[in-house]
Parts: C-alpha cells; sequence; structure tokens
C-alpha cells in the first residue's frame, strides 16, 4: 500500500495548476462568442473552457505525481480496473458549467488526491475572483493537517469551520447553504426538523458548485444539504477542504457515515451533507426524532 506525502512543492504545484486552467477559463468566459456550447448524453452542458481546462489539467498532474486520473472530461475507466487503485488524481476542469454560462461567476477547478477513497489532497480555484481553497489531509485520514485560503495568488491564510455548540445554547442563527438549482421536497422535509431541532433562527443563502463547502471551511455558513444526484468529481477536492477546516461530509442516512470513492460501478455519489463543525451533535439536529430516541 503506497501513500504519497503530500510536500510543500506538490501544495504549490498544484495550486499552480489550478490558478493556469481558471486562466484559460477566464480567456473563454470573458468572450462570450467562444463558448462553443454542446450537450452531452446526460443533457449537461460542455463548452470549450471545460475542455481547455482539462486539457491543460490532465497534461500537468502527470508530472506533479504519476498516477491514474479521472476527469469528468476524459475517458472513464472501468471498475473492474479502477477499483484496484489505491491513490488517483479525480478532477472536474470546470464546476458549475451552468453558473459559467449564466455568467454569474460562481464556477470552480477542482483536483482532488484520492487515496484509499478518501480525499488527501483537494484544491478549489475560483476563476472569477482569482480565489484558491486548498485542503491537505494526513495520510492515514486520522486529522487534518489544514486549510487554506489563496486571494489573487498571495501568501495562504488559515481556514477553520466556526463552532456550533456555543451558537445553539445563546440560540444564535444557524446558516445553511443550498443549490441554486437542486431544491427537492426532501429539502423542505429536511428544513422542517433542522427548524424544530435548532433553538435559534435559520438563515438560508445559495452558492453554486464546490464553493458551497468552501463556505462552510471559512466559517460563513454552517450546513450544506446535497439530497440529489452529484458525481465524485464534483465533490471530491472541496470535501478535502471541509474536512481539513474541521468540517465533515457525510451521507445523507441516520448513521452518518463519511461520504467515500470509487467504490461503485458507477461515479454518482449518495445523498449527502456537508457539516460544519465536526464536534457538534448533527445527529440530534438533522435525524428525526422518533430515528434517534
Amino acid at each position: 500500500m503506497t501513500n504519497h506525502p503530500i510536500s510543500p512543492e506538490l501544495i504549490a504545484r498544484a495550486v499552480d495548476v489550478s490558478r493556469r486552467a481558471g486562466a484559460a477559463i477566464m480567456a473563454i468566459y470573458n468572450n462570450r462568442d467562444s463558448y462553443n456550447i454542446e450537450q452531452k448524453g446526460d443533457d449537461s452542458p460542455l463548452t470549450a473552457a471545460d475542455l481547455a481546462a482539462h486539457s491543460l489539467i490532465s497534461a500537468e498532474l502527470p508530472a506533479l505525481l504519476p498516477l491514474p486520473m479521472i476527469s469528468e472530461e476524459g475517458d472513464i475507466p472501468e471498475f473492474a480496473d479502477r477499483h484496484l487503485w489505491e491513490n488517483y488524481w479525480l478532477i472536474d476542469p470546470l464546476d458549475g458549467t451552468k453558473e459559467f454560462i449564466a455568467g454569474n461567476g460562481q464556477f470552480t477547478v477542482n483536483i482532488a488526491l484520492i487515496q484509499r477513497g478518501r480525499p488527501l489532497l483537494g484544491v478549489v480555484h475560483v476563476p472569477a475572483t482569482d480565489i484558491t481553497y486548498l485542503g491537505v489531509l494526513d495520510a492515514e485520514m486520522s486529522e487534518s493537517i489544514g486549510a487554506f485560503k489563496y486571494e489573487h495568488g498571495g501568501n495562504p491564510e488559515r481556514i477553520a469551520v466556526r463552532p456550533l455548540l456555543e451558537r445553539f445554547s445563546q440560540k444564535q442563527s444557524l446558516t445553511v447553504l443550498l443549490s441554486h438549482r437542486h431544491g427537492t421536497q426532501a429539502n423542505v422535509d429536511l428544513m422542517a426538523t433542522i427548524t424544530r431541532n435548532w433553538p435559534g433562527e435559520i438563515e438560508t443563502t445559495n452558492a453554486g458548485s464546490s464553493l458551497k463547502f468552501c463556505l462552510i471551511a471559512e466559517g460563513q455558513a454552517d450546513f450544506y444539504p446535497r439530497l440529489a444526484p452529484t458525481c465524485e468529481w464534483d465533490t471530491a477536492a472541496a470535501q478535502a477542504v471541509l474536512e481539513a477546516a474541521g468540517g465533515q461530509v457525510v451521507c445523507a442516512t441516520p448513521t452518518l457515515q463519511p461520504l467515500v470513492y470509487n467504490n461503485r460501478d458507477d461515479l454518482i455519489n449518495p445523498h449527502f451533507y456537508a457539516l460544519g463543525d465536526r464536534h457538534f451533535c448533527w445527529e440530534r439536529l438533522l435525524v428525526a426524532d422518533e430515528l434517534v430516541h
């Protein structure tokens, strides 16, 4: 079983790759006539920016670590082959293509290094603002090394989730992030449960792509439920950022088991919750009373 140490050089180069991919995206974003929008087989959009970022990242990452790679815009290996991988790159060259087309700036470049089903390193770059989020976890996945935010290529600043126990005891607000495009009845029911169980005000706000994880990681929000389909490349990098900042990403079941990767025939995630403060008793907030008593 091979562990890959996360060296400062590897971190710096991964961040640089994400920023250069972001620059390639912005060159197209700023020239709408160059979008070349197509529809993929699953009816999701594909643009020239997706392909430009994919081309750059897939050419650069093997020089950082020569590992297999899964990209949304690349060929997907058969499960019979990839389930044998201990380590691999998992990327979404442009997460939030619909946000890119809408012109709202809420799209990201996602680069993750996966080890034994868990994100070990995650880089989430926001091209429109030139902000980069980084999460680094130890090789055994038992504790975080840290989460950081870079603004405009400057020095990284450490970020962390905000503590919730005091907010709960003082009946302060809880901030819930919701997707722009994926509201469901299950979300409505969950919000009703949260409203019953949290003693203070529930604030809701919207954000696109993997930015929702990053907002929780830097203490601007507390909780993001995703009760609609996502793919593994949508979440892995941002999961590393959030977990390194003191949060969790768990399956949306009463047991709240960690979200893991590359253990299914397809690359569709189960429904999940992105949680802030991992020391808070989330079960009491999220699980219906009859399931926790």
